[in-house]
């Protein structure tokens, strides 16, 4: 088994060895993953975080050895904690890196993916913060775009922008909605639920195609075209700006 690392800004997850196939996911600087299988110029990998596979070109990554791998995996996360900064390696060459971007063995403004070190000087989380925590997370992708398979403020989908705000607050939330719905305990009511809790919507076939974090006061935020604010009651959401329900409500699910 080979293994690899993301010594990149933002690298596209893609569902087929193809650089015009759809992109399901985003790997960001500092995510480790196994490497299942390589065909010409694309890898297909098993992201460590959340075990979710699709292929990546093998020049957008850094191979590790199975030693250093586990090495990750064992050592405590630290997440950058500003919406965009960067990190500079030992010839002073910086790159840009995005909120929830990983910091493998962070310590003291440095950090270390393979053989090279990088200093970064921006905010960093680790550990799991309170629930109330959640929302203020939230905020900080307000207005985002929409945007498929994406998972930083420049471009988000629904579940990646779920996912990405419970990571930043050091919980492991799967990769799709469907899957985070398999998560956590149901509620039977709204009036049940707390701000960070998970609110899950499904399709006229019962599909679950939409996810979003509850606030209080029946207000959810979520990815509809960008990351907004609107209501919620027991049929759905209800958008603000056109007046009419735009999401089915299918069940709600406390994650912590």
């Amino acid at each position: 088994m080979d293994y690899g690392i993301c010594n990149l800004s933002i690298v596209p997850l893609r569902i087929e060895p193809n650089d015009k196939s759809e992109m399901v996911s985003q790997l960001l600087f500092g995510e480790h993953f196994k490497v299942l299988e390589i065909q010409k110029k694309w890898s297909k990998i098993s992201i460590a975080f959340d075990n979710y596979e699709g292929w990546v070109d093998t020049n957008q990554y850094l191979k590790i050895s199975e030693e250093n791998f586990f090495e990750i995996e064992q050592s405590n996360i630290a997440l950058a904690g500003e919406l965009i900064d960067f990190v500079t390696d030992e010839n002073e060459s910086f790159l840009t890196i995005t909120i929830g971007a990983s910091l493998p063995f962070y310590n003291d403004k440095t950090l270390k993916l393979g053989l090279k070190n990088y200093h970064y000087e921006g905010q960093v989380f680790t550990g799991r913060q309170p629930k109330e925590i959640i929302i203020e997370m939230a905020i900080k992708f307000l207005n985002a775009p929409y945007f498929w398979g994406g998972k930083t403020p420049f471009g988000i989908d629904c579940s990646g922008f779920t996912q990405m705000v419970y990571k930043l607050c050091g919980y492991k939330l799967l990769r799709d909605a469907g899957q985070q719905a398999t998560q956590g305990e149901v509620l039977s009511f709204i009036e049940e639920s707390e701000p960070g809790d998970l609110a899950f919507f499904d399709n006229e076939e019962g599909v679950i195609v939409h996810v979003g974090i509850i606030m209080k006061d029946n207000y959810i935020i979520h990815a509809h075209g960008k990351i907004r604010i609107d209501r919620i009651d027991h049929s759905g959401i209800f958008n603000i700006d056109t007046q009419r329900h735009t999401h089915k409500l299918r069940v709600i699910k406390k994650i912590i």
